[in-house]
């Protein structure tokens, strides 16, 4: 399956992906937002789940390129555990290679992805959550047309830290 949007292809991942996934995932300034950047050990499980929420799902977190095959990112949403602070839901996350910021491409292809979650997947609802100083990714989530939702900010334990996150939500329609 593949989703074509007028500047971008979203598709599932393939195994000559993982450089590229590992390379954007070792980047300090994307990976501002987390932590630390991922080693490549980490990088290549996070794309093992993508590939496995997509066998499992059919949908997940989309490898995203330009129509002329450039690799930029990932966009989607994927189902998350019960585990999570939140319970069992259905969160999104994007990111894309540096070269790639301030040109639309991650909101023209989270919508697509959204749009696919809600109508083919039958999905009723994604949550989205970034941390209170990340001002890009609360600016997306405006962009995306997400509702803010305080009663569901959460903390997590992570390391080195507790990771305190604001949560956004949409529902299709």
């Amino acid at each position: 399956m593949i989703i074509e949007t007028p500047r971008l292809r979203l598709r599932p991942w393939r195994e000559s992906d993982r450089d590229a996934f590992a390379a954007m995932h070792a980047d300090p300034e994307v990976m501002i937002d987390a932590p630390r950047p991922l080693t490549r050990e980490k990088a290549d499980r996070k794309l093992d789940r993508y590939v496995a929420g997509f066998g499992h799902d059919g949908f997940c977190q989309w490898a995203v390129e330009t129509l002329d095959g450039d690799f930029v990112g990932y966009a989607g949403a994927r189902r998350i555990a019960a585990e999570h602070p939140l319970g069992a839901h259905v969160g999104a996350g994007w990111r894309l290679v540096r070269r790639a910021w301030g040109r639309g491409y991650a909101t023209e292809a989270t919508l697509a992805a959204y749009d696919d979650a809600f109508r083919r997947a039958g999905v009723a609802e994604i949550l989205a959550y970034t941390s209170p100083d990340n001002l890009r990714s609360k600016a997306m989530m405006d962009r995306l047309g997400m509702r803010r939702e305080p009663g569901l900010d959460f903390t997590a334990d992570e390391e080195p830290e507790p990771w305190t996150g604001l949560v956004w939500s949409t529902r299709p329609g």
